[in-house]
């Protein structure tokens, strides 16, 4: 299956993340079907516990008015944090490389009318697979099991 240029942009970020000795995960925010801001998560580079992919990627969004037209893309089902910031934005569709490494808020989105679909991707699937078994402690600190 081909991706669509929102995800190519979010597992770039990803990629680009582990790079720099982060946690791989990426994400892209599309409006009327153009990528407006692209982010990664950056709680190691910037020592920063919310700059979550998909919060760094609404930063670097700015303000975009209506986000009635909007997708946002994540390499990884989101948190509650950014689940929440998704249900208060009013973002209608989420679109994720994954769940099987983490399951997220998925729930929660639906019960407030987002649209997830999960593509259950391979590449993303291994990257973080790779990444947990790598640095489990740092994974584990990311997602409040410290």
């Amino acid at each position: 299956m081909k991706l669509e240029a929102g995800m190519i942009a979010a597992i770039e970020e990803a990629k680009a993340g582990l790079a720099e000795g982060g946690i791989p995960i990426g994400s892209a925010l599309v409006k009327d079907g153009k990528i407006i801001a692209r982010g990664r998560n950056k709680r190691v580079q910037e020592d920063n516990p919310i700059l979550h992919g998909e919060m760094d990627c609404l930063f670097n969004a700015g303000r975009v008015g209506s986000y009635k037209n909007t997708v946002i893309y994540s390499t990884l089902m989101p948190c509650y944090m950014c689940a929440g910031t998704i249900v208060q934005f009013k973002i209608p569709k989420v679109i994720v490389g994954e769940s099987k490494t983490f399951a997220g808020a998925r729930d929660f989105m639906e019960s407030h009318g987002v649209e997830v679909i999960d593509l259950n991707n391979t590449e993303c699937i291994e990257m973080m697979e790779s990444f947990i078994n790598q640095s489990p402690e740092l994974w584990n600190e990311d997602i409040g099991e410290l």
